[in-house]
């Protein structure tokens, strides 16, 4: 088994752009976010991404999102790909990322690795990855 490395961190949203694109008479609506943040701790740099999301009547929401990361991990730069799925839910969000395989590049070619994500709605996110370079 290939060993892994835990990264710890913090994300800070710099943009939140919602745009709705569908808000049917009945069900939930269906929106895409347009995000950029910042990435401080073990992951240094920055990341952009798109989010599709699902709004239900009660507030809670389930998303998906890709994103590109432009940073340092483990002494590392270059640049790496992100697949999110989360909820919203009682004011938290919580979800999970992996990095989709051979999105990689610079130095950071050939990086691999899961995780996950939680924050207060509106706060800091606490993230994590188990990363290893094939």
């Amino acid at each position: 088994m290939t060993q892994r490395t835990r990264a710890h961190g913090k994300i800070e949203v710099t943009t939140y752009l919602p745009t709705p694109y569908d808000e049917p008479a009945a069900g939930p609506a269906l929106a895409r976010i347009h995000v950029e943040e910042t990435f401080t701790g073990d992951i240094t740099g920055t990341g952009v991404v798109d989010f599709l999301q699902v709004l239900r009547a009660d507030g809670s929401a389930s998303f998906v999102g890709v994103e590109r990361v432009t940073a340092t991990l483990a002494g590392r730069t270059g640049t790496f790909v992100l697949q999110d799925s989360g909820t919203v839910a009682d004011g938290s969000v919580t979800g999970s990322w992996f990095v989709v395989p051979d999105s990689g590049a610079g130095e950071l070619a050939g990086l691999r690795g899961e995780g996950g994500f939680t924050a207060a709605l509106g706060q800091h996110a606490d993230i994590h990855l188990d990363y290893w370079f094939e």
